[in-house]
């Protein structure tokens, strides 16, 4: 996704387009920190498509994404240096934002139920569900540090990304929950990582940034989430000529989030 944005001013929107349009508005809102202005685009897309798990879903990214900048969790040391990673002292998460966070994750299930119950291969509810998983397992485990449950969650997410992608390959943001996998748990130490490995996890570095980068150039919702953590790999990987790239092209799209100009300040 470039969140390439067409305003047809003389002819009504179709049914597709206004969806498309509806969820990207709110997606952008959301890269862009303006949180309750993404509740009520997404709230309005609710309204607008009962039926359609996306709407609570991405709902609750914005709840998640809310409490990821008020934490600064998202900040790069948090990514480039291991320490954090393996830091079990929880934040002090906001009771009121993780249950409208969970309410949201929740109605998004029971739809997404719905739909695979009419349709097992349904692309929409697949990419809905494997979009649920991730987020939860990110609040499990950079919120409430539970690990093990959110590696449970992440190999639910990527095994329901892979029976989508089976069919449908041109569902890019898919493609994340492969690559951060992979690309999270290679940065383990090598005895974790054949731990991680005997219980079905993926762990390989390689796959893990090849994936993201099929996100990072053809995805839509999920395009800016994977070129930061390119951003980060190219950081950790002492290059920062190419993490400057990546963040000049966040910080020029999204420029109410101070998270890329900042990170751009200190590679300046």
């Amino acid at each position: 996704m470039r969140f390439l944005f067409i305003v047809l001013l003389a002819l009504p929107l179709s049914a597709a387009e206004d969806q498309t349009s509806s969820l990207d508005q709110g997606f952008r809102q959301l890269y862009n920190l303006q949180f309750a202005e993404a509740h009520q685009t997404f709230a309005r897309y609710i309204s607008q498509h009962p039926s359609d798990p996306m709407g609570p879903v991405s709902d609750a990214a914005a709840y998640l994404f809310s409490e990821f900048d008020r934490l600064r969790i998202l900040q790069s040391e948090f990514w480039v240096h291991d320490e954090p990673l393996m830091d079990f002292h929880k934040p002090d998460a906001d009771p009121a934002v993780k249950r409208q966070f969970e309410a949201a994750l929740e109605r998004g299930q029971r739809l997404v139920n719905v739909q695979l119950a009419k349709n097992p291969d349904d692309p929409n509810a697949l990419f809905a569900a494997t979009l649920r998983l991730g987020l939860h397992s990110d609040y499990l485990a950079l919120i409430e540090k539970r690990h093990v449950a959110a590696l449970s969650e992440v190999k639910q997410s990527r095994a329901i990304a892979e029976r989508l992608l089976a069919k449908h390959p041109e569902y890019y943001d898919a493609w994340l929950a492969v690559g951060v996998e992979n690309y999270l748990l290679s940065l383990k130490p090598a005895p974790v990582r054949w731990i991680l490995q005997m219980t079905g996890a993926h762990t390989d570095h390689d796959t893990g940034i090849a994936k993201l980068r099929v996100t990072a150039e053809k995805g839509h919702y999920l395009l800016p989430f994977a070129r930061l953590l390119l951003a980060v790999n190219d950081m950790r990987q002492n290059s920062p000529a190419n993490a400057k790239l990546k963040l000049q092209w966040l910080a020029a799209e999204f420029p109410n989030n101070r998270l890329y100009k900042e990170e751009l300040a200190k590679l300046n």
